[in-house]
Order: C-alpha cells, then sequence, then structure tokens
C-alpha cells in the first residue's frame, strides 16, 4: 500500500463524510501529549473544510473530548473521544462522558509508582483509557510494557493493551474508532455520504476497516509496516495540502 489518495478534485464536497485523528495525522506527535499547538492556519482550514462539508467533519481520537476542545477554540467540530467511547455529535452538543473506573485507578496508581524515579514516561489519565506515553524514554518501553501486560491481568475482563508508535493504552475492547465513525454515519449531516478517514496509528486500523467495508476512502499517513489502509500521505504537511486542496476544489464548484 503506497498509492496516494485520490485527489480532491475527484471528490465532491456534498457526497464526503470526513473522519480525522488528530496527533500524527493533523499534528506531529510530541513528547508531551500537552505539548502540541495548533497554528491558527489549520483552525481556519479545518473549520472551512466542515463549512464546505455542511457539518460532515469530525475528529476521531484518543484524546478527551474537553482536551480536543482546548487544542482547536474557538473551533468546535463533531467529535469522537477516548476512541469513541466519549461523543459530541453536534459541534455544540450534549458530550457524552467516559470516566476513570475503579479498577483503571489502580492500575494507574501502581504503574505510576513503580515507575516514579523513570524520567520521560508520561501518564495521561483520560477517563476510561490509561495512556502511557514513553516518546521521550524510548528504550524503556520494553520495560513499561511487561509491567503493563502484568498490570492487564489484574484487571477484569473487557479491557486491551494497544501499542502505538511511542507508548501504549489501556483500554475497554469496545473502544474502536471503527464504532465511533459507524456512530457518525447513522446521524445527519454525515448519513448517505461517502466516509474518508485519515490516521496514522494501530489504533486507526479499525476505522480503516469500516470505511474500506463500505467502499469509503481510508488513508494512513507515514505508514510504517502493514496496514489496512488503501492509500497513503508521508506526512503531517501532506495532510494539511491534501486539505486544502479538497478545500479549493469545494470552493470552485460552488
Amino acid at each position: 500500500m503506497t498509492t496516494l489518495p485520490p485527489s480532491p478534485r475527484d471528490l465532491r464536497a456534498r457526497d464526503v463524510a470526513l473522519f480525522l485523528d488528530i496527533d500524527g495525522t493533523l499534528l506531529e506527535h510530541q513528547p508531551h501529549p500537552e505539548g502540541v499547538y495548533v497554528d491558527g492556519k489549520l483552525r481556519s482550514l479545518l473549520g472551512a473544510v466542515a463549512e464546505a462539508l455542511d457539518g460532515a467533519a469530525a475528529f476521531v481520537t484518543g484524546r478527551n473530548v474537553d482536551m480536543v476542545d482546548r487544542l482547536f477554540a474557538p473551533l468546535h467540530l463533531p467529535t469522537a473521544g477516548l476512541y469513541g467511547l466519549e461523543h459530541r455529535l453536534t459541534p455544540d452538543g450534549p458530550v457524552e462522558r467516559a470516566h476513570e473506573p475503579e479498577d483503571l485507578t489502580a492500575v494507574a496508581d501502581q504503574m505510576q509508582h513503580q515507575f516514579r524515579t523513570t524520567e520521560g514516561i508520561y501518564f495521561e489519565r483520560k477517563g476510561a483509557v490509561l495512556a502511557v506515553h514513553t516518546r521521550a524514554a524510548p528504550a524503556v518501553f520494553p520495560q513499561v510494557k511487561v509491567a503493563a501486560e502484568e498490570a492487564l491481568r489484574r484487571l477484569p475482563e473487557g479491557y486491551r493493551i494497544v501499542a502505538g508508535h511511542a507508548g501504549l493504552e489501556f483500554m475497554p475492547v469496545e473502544a474502536l474508532k471503527s464504532a465511533a465513525v459507524e456512530r457518525f454515519m447513522g446521524v445527519p449531516p454525515f448519513a448517505g455520504r461517502v466516509p474518508v478517514f485519515l490516521g496514522d496509528d494501530v489504533s486507526d486500523e479499525a476505522g480503516f476497516d469500516y470505511v474500506n467495508a463500505r467502499n469509503g476512502i481510508s488513508i494512513r499517513v507515514r505508514p510504517q509496516g502493514g496496514t489496512g489502509a488503501m492509500f497513503a500521505l508521508p506526512d503531517v504537511a501532506a495532510v494539511h495540502e491534501w486539505l486544502a486542496g479538497f478545500l479549493a476544489k469545494a470552493e470552485t464548484a460552488g
């Protein structure tokens, strides 16, 4: 899979439902999840693309909805947070939240204590999902993975560990980006459109599978190893360029 995605000129805005991962897709990864920055140009581009799609554009991310809103403020898009455990189906609608359960709290507390003297590890407690970031300490990842697998055995059934580019996450088995995209596709303005999903990581593969099964367009950014995505873009800058081309085509079509 090395094929570039369809040119924006081949897509009609009124036919498309756009789903966007954030980290590694719209924004470059940073050692700390709070270290990312959304500039005004990207914010304006996303707002204009959403308008061209009559609102059929959504974030589908591992971040929680509140953090997404802080990053992109004042822009609000429909958002699936925590891999679909949280939802806001309309830009200013209510947020369905997923709080941290007691069993995951115990695991987070124990692992934070275990690695309290290890530099470069960051524990991100996102409610129903626990992320352990090792981007600033890659040599420690194998040790973190072993500890996480031991902790997983202490959790009740229904949890899994997903390892990504620079860390891992504990999450409920029902936390799937495919389910998040499917939920959006059942409501206006997404319903009846062709799903287009852009992501960059292992957690995005379920979303690619869902989109492929519905004859949509799946795009993996900077692919490494195998992927179910049908198309690829080389980096975050190429994603911005592709979105800008889509917007230009939509504005020309009027």
